[in-house]
């Protein structure tokens, strides 16, 4: 068995009913990592919560080196992957995982 990322197995578990497609599934595996980010209570409970962000980070990098979308390739260098928005150096952070950041501040309930 191939040693595959985990973003990569879950585009992959995603496409199962068009196997040939798991390029096209990678965002929504982004997705699922980035819900997935803030444990909840169990797993609080289970084991150390920076790990597991530092664990789920070292994922979402992994996206921007699986399953380059057709997209990307058409798309112009220093643009967002429809080739659509021009990015300039400084609208990317330093951190490739930042797009899918949450905010605890931000995200706190009264």
């Amino acid at each position: 068995m191939e040693d595959r990322s985990l973003i990569e197995r879950l585009a992959r578990h995603l496409a199962a009913a068009e196997p040939a497609d798991w390029p096209v599934r990678v965002e929504d595996a982004a997705s699922i990592l980035a819900l997935i980010k803030e444990p909840d209570a169990a797993m609080r409970a289970a084991g150390d919560a920076g790990i597991w962000h530092a664990m789920i980070d070292a994922a979402l990098r992994e996206r921007w080196g699986v399953g380059r979308l057709a997209a990307d390739e058409d798309a112009p260098p220093g643009s967002d992957e429809e080739g659509e928005i021009r990015l300039t150096p400084d609208s990317v952070g330093g951190d490739r995982a930042d797009w899918v950041h949450l905010h605890p501040e931000q995200e706190k309930r009264p």
